[in-house]
């Protein structure tokens, strides 16, 4: 996701997003605790995506 379109979003929907992308997150790390996850690129992904909407986040609020 880019952080051009999450700039256009409101702070209700960042939030949205941001609950939704964690837990993406934590149901990747289920499967690849039991060895399912056929992309592991993904979980990294996912992580950059939560850091970039927090930083968008914070940038609305202050």
């Amino acid at each position: 996701m880019k952080a051009k379109d999450l700039r256009n979003l409101s702070v209700e929907d960042l939030r949205k997003k941001d609950l939704d992308t964690r837990e993406d997150l934590f149901k990747l790390r289920f499967q690849h605790g039991i060895r399912q996850l056929e992309n592991p690129a993904k979980l990294a992904q996912l992580r950059k995506d939560i850091a970039k909407i927090q930083t968008i986040l914070t940038e609305k609020l202050s």
